[in-house]
């Protein structure tokens, strides 16, 4: 059997009694290492775990999945994932394989991120259609997750926008010439995922274009969600660009129309109380 294990979003103990079992019972057990990452490193895992775990890189997942499926059929083996198995594509690339490979397996859920957001006071059922928004460089600078967002917004949909994460990439000259060498591991920030949207209203704008969305949207910052020192700041879009939110994971919100209750719920984590109250009567029901 293969079993795709969620592991929640903050430490060890995050993961379901019944996650805990099949660990345990399982003969091999891979950590998927590049979608996300837990607030404590994989020694700490096993030693609440009491079994090894096997990194398990992009590479790893992405084009040598058979050596993770290797005897599935006659053993057990583990595939865990940080927030729910389902949160990346790849996973259900890897469910694919094992039927085709006549492996059965079985899904063990967990909380992610993609629920997890409710904890700032939006309603789950008022979000649209998720983004990604990626690390820009000097010659790719992809604003399509901004039309996405405005697409939402005037729905009345609010945005989970999911920063990127860089574990274990390689440099362009690197990859060209076959080098295994790695780049060190890069965390979106909010400030960072702020800049980039502020950069492309300014775009816009230059182009004749208003924007849905401007600096004075109501936004919502988010750090290290499940942990102990999950810290969420609500503001305008500017002001997410300065806000102090402390080491990754970062998520942030573009909100849409927003219901009393909403953002009532949002002033508790408010920037500038004045100011948020300023701003966000522009989009309440």
């Amino acid at each position: 059997m293969l079993y795709l294990v969620g592991l929640g979003l903050g430490d060890a103990k995050d993961i379901t009694v019944k996650g805990l079992e099949v660990v345990r019972r399982c003969r091999r057990v891979y950590l998927e290492a590049y979608t996300s990452v837990l607030t404590v490193g994989k020694e700490a895992l096993e030693e609440f775990y009491g079994k090894e775990l096997i990194l398990a890189d992009r590479e790893t997942v992405e084009q040598e999945a058979d050596s993770i499926l290797k005897d599935a059929d006659v053993c057990d083996v583990a595939f865990l994932v940080v927030g729910d198995p389902f949160g990346a594509t790849t996973h259900s690339d890897l469910v694919l394989r094992a039927v085709q490979l006549g492996i059965p397996y079985q899904v063990i859920h967990n909380a992610s991120i993609m629920n997890a957001v409710g904890c700032c006071g939006l309603q789950l059922y008022n979000f649209g259609e998720t983004v990604s928004i990626v690390f820009w460089t000097d010659t790719w600078k992809p604003e399509s997750f901004f039309d996405k967002i405005k697409r939402n917004r005037q729905n009345g949909m609010h945005t989970l926008c999911l920063l990127d994460i860089k574990v274990k990439e390689q440099s362009l000259d690197n990859l060209m010439k076959g080098r295994k060498i790695y780049e060190p591991s890069r965390y979106m920030s909010v400030n960072q995922a702020a800049e980039q949207l502020l950069d492309i209203i300014r775009n816009r704008r230059l182009q004749g274009e208003e924007p849905e969305i401007t600096e004075n949207t109501i936004c919502v910052g988010l750090a290290r969600v499940g942990a102990p020192d999950q810290k969420i700041a609500s503001g305008t879009l500017y002001q997410m660009s300065t806000v102090e939110l402390g080491g990754p994971l970062h998520s942030m919100i573009v909100t849409g129309t927003m219901h009393p209750l909403e953002l009532e719920m949002l002033k508790l984590f408010s920037v500038d109380s004045s100011n948020f109250e300023n701003n966000a009567f522009q989009k309440t029901t």
